[in-house]
């Protein structure tokens, strides 16, 4: 999903929510002629063209709605009741036995935004637990969260990188090589499976993720930085820079907007004989109030160019996606 297709659902369901119903429809019928596969933006649409007496209407999105999610009761019950008010008595009566016999007698499917949405609090508390040096507890929170909703390539991100903090750089490797074949112009994921590969001693494949990153955004500091690393240190050399200091770094290690890693692990610091490098010049770092960094990072700060991080949405299953930290409402019974 593209930004203003982003922006369009967030604005919908605002209007919904606060009942303006004008605004939501021209919101949500964008979206709908976008063929977006969201189930609420049908049902919400058809609880509108229900009250605005547009019955034929109503019962058009409330089916899309159960094409979308089958398992969806609300959209169910608002289909049922459109249908005895268009005078449709005995297919009203089964989609709502129906509806009361899923509800009862089956297990219960989430939609997949409100899987997207379960994913993100897992992902929450994994940053949480990453945040105070809780690795064990953060890898565990982020598994959870990718056994909902495995294409999140940002949630999979920062799985890998709390794998190299916790020096299993084999396992940081294997989840960033998921995240290429996921999304292979996400620019977060190859600047990381470089750095992991520079970590294992794999400079010449190193050098070509940061040579795909370039190709992509050819402004990319991060990628400039890391090829002028490998190509002024001796080829002998395994190490990596030292950690610098980064803002927000739970939330950008994955979004590719100000990528911070952490590139010694504890197991393999000694060996590494890491050499500070710093970020860019004129590179702003702005340290959370809330947050006491005792470590350092080294900033892949691509926030200075809009074109560095090309990271297209991953293809997701319907409704899969990032963004679920938005509420969803449910739908209101029409009528």
């Amino acid at each position: 999903m593209d930004d203003r297709l982003r922006e369009l659902l967030n604005r919908g369901r605002e209007h919904y929510l606060a009942r303006e119903y004008d605004r939501a429809e021209r919101c949500l019928a964008e979206l709908a002629r976008e063929q977006l596969a969201y189930a609420d933006v049908y049902d919400m649409l058809g609880v509108i063209y229900h009250q605005q007496g547009r019955l034929i209407d109503a019962e058009t999105v409330f089916k899309e709605a159960l094409r979308i999610n089958p398992a969806y009761t609300e959209a169910a019950l608002n289909l049922a009741v459109t249908l005895n008010d268009l005078g449709k008595y005995r297919e009203a009566k089964e989609i709502y036995e129906g509806a009361m016999a899923a509800s009862k007698n089956s297990p219960r499917h989430l939609d997949p935004f409100a899987k997207g949405k379960i994913a993100n609090m897992h992902a929450d508390v994994g940053a949480a637990y990453h945040a105070v040096g809780l690795f064990e507890d953060a890898v565990r929170e982020y598994e959870r969260a990718l056994a909902l909703c495995p294409k999140f390539v940002d949630i999979r991100t920062k799985l890998g990188a709390t794998f190299r903090e916790m020096g299993n750089i084999v396992a940081a490797v294997r989840e960033f090589e998921r995240v290429k074949t996921e999304n292979p112009k996400f620019a977060g994921g190859r600047l990381h499976l470089g750095l992991s590969y520079y970590a294992q001693g794999r400079r010449e494949e190193a050098a070509q993720e940061w040579q795909q990153v370039l190709a992509m955004a050819p402004d990319n500091k991060s990628a400039q930085m890391y090829l002028a690393m490998v190509r002024q240190s001796p080829q002998s050399s395994g190490t990596l820079p030292t950690r610098a200091q980064a803002p927000n770094r739970e939330r950008d290690i994955a979004e590719g907007q100000v990528t911070t890693v952490d590139l010694e692990p504890r197991a393999m610091a000694e060996e590494l004989g890491a050499v500070e490098m710093r970020p860019p010049p004129g590179t702003p770092i702005a340290i959370p109030t809330d947050t006491q960094i005792t470590r350092t990072y080294v900033s892949l700060d691509a926030a200075e160019n809009s074109a560095a991080n090309l990271a297209e949405e991953p293809e997701q299953d319907p409704g899969d996606t990032r963004q679920a930290t938005d509420s969803t409402p449910d739908g209101s019974k029409s009528g």
